[in-house]
């Protein structure tokens, strides 16, 4: 019998999955999809939520670094001949201050066995029918026959050609590689450009990691269920939320970010001492056009008014309106 070391983990995600299920397919059916992709999405809440702590913690780790900025290039001057002293110096500091350099990752890291536990029960639960984790054999059965858009939740895009609909797994699986890969750009490059100080030493890793990471699924990507794909993306719209709030409401001092939430803090300021309510949304009023003077006329374009328009404002004749006008328009003979 093979070891799993992830068991207990499974038997933890599959729990989750049939609660939510139990709630879902109560109104979409048991044997929906879209009663088992809620539940996916369901699990994912819950993780998160459960992640709290150490996105908190990964906050903290990047402000502290941000604040040590002064030490770690002194330290880096002092020690530049001597790489072994400077990473030795460096590692004294990040204990005595209690900052790990590589919190940034611990959120990713921290849901990388969740992953793959729930590629177990998508693998080797549901794609086969039977009992997994605590999910039972009719269940697993269940979620077998459950379709999204005509694919089941346990396809991949390697395997497209053994499901009912070929062709509708394939287009599936990879629309949500695009878009999982999309929302792991973005995530990390909205860390990166707006709540990341250039003279970070860890800005340089995030810029690899910005390449890396969505390479790494958009390669791997097409060895995954849609169930884990769907889990996958839902997990990055959380992230790309939390981290816009974050940045948004307590950016790092010394980032763009920073520079443009002083700017609101002052502008709530003046409003406040100008007894108007700083949260109240700011009415942007456009200045008046300015009035345009009438172009005057020469003589010549003055006589060259359409006719029946009234008597001319300089000389007083009106040549339709004068019996002794031409057929022309143009003053008749005395």
């Amino acid at each position: 019998m093979t070891l799993n070391p992830l068991a207990w983990l499974e038997d933890i995600v599959s729990w989750i999955l049939i609660q939510f299920h139990t709630v879902f397919g109560a109104v979409l059916g048991e044997t929906s999809g879209w009663a088992w992709a809620l539940s996916i999405v369901g699990l994912v809440v819950v993780i998160r939520i459960a992640l709290i702590p150490l996105f908190v913690r990964q906050i903290k780790s990047q402000r502290n670094l941000q604040i040590l900025q002064p030490k770690i290039k002194e330290i880096q001057q002092k020690y530049a001949g001597d790489r072994e002293r400077q990473s030795a110096e460096m590692m004294a500091l990040y204990k005595d201050t209690g900052t790990n350099p590589l919190a940034s990752c611990l959120p990713i890291l921290a849901q990388a066995p969740i992953f793959f536990a729930l590629f177990r029960v998508l693998n080797y639960g549901v794609a086969a029918g039977e009992a997994y984790g605590v999910m039972t054999q009719e269940q697993a059965q269940q979620a077998k026959e459950a379709t999204i858009f005509g694919v089941p939740l346990w396809a991949k895009f390697t395997s497209a050609a053994e499901t009912p609909n070929a062709t509708a797994t394939t287009i599936l699986t990879i629309i949500l590689i695009v878009l999982m890969t999309i929302t792991t750009f973005t995530t990390q490059r909205q860390l990166i450009v707006k709540n990341t100080a250039r003279d970070n030493p860890m800005a340089q890793q995030q810029k690899i990691l910005l390449y890396v990471f969505p390479f790494f699924f958009a390669v791997t990507g097409i060895n995954f269920p849609v169930g884990v794909l769907i889990y996958w993306l839902t997990t990055n719209l959380w992230s790309m939320g939390q981290q816009f709030y974050v940045i948004r409401n307590n950016p790092q001092p010394g980032t763009p970010a920073y520079t443009a939430w002083e700017e609101r803090e002052a502008a709530k300021r003046r409003r406040r001492n100008a007894g108007v309510d700083p949260e109240a949304p700011v009415i942007v009023v456009a200045p008046p056009a300015p009035r345009q003077q009438p172009k005057k006329k020469s003589r010549s374009e003055r006589q060259k008014r359409a006719p029946g328009t009234g008597p001319d404002p300089v000389t007083g004749s009106d040549p339709v309106g004068d019996p002794r006008a031409g057929e022309d328009g143009s003053p008749g003979s005395p």
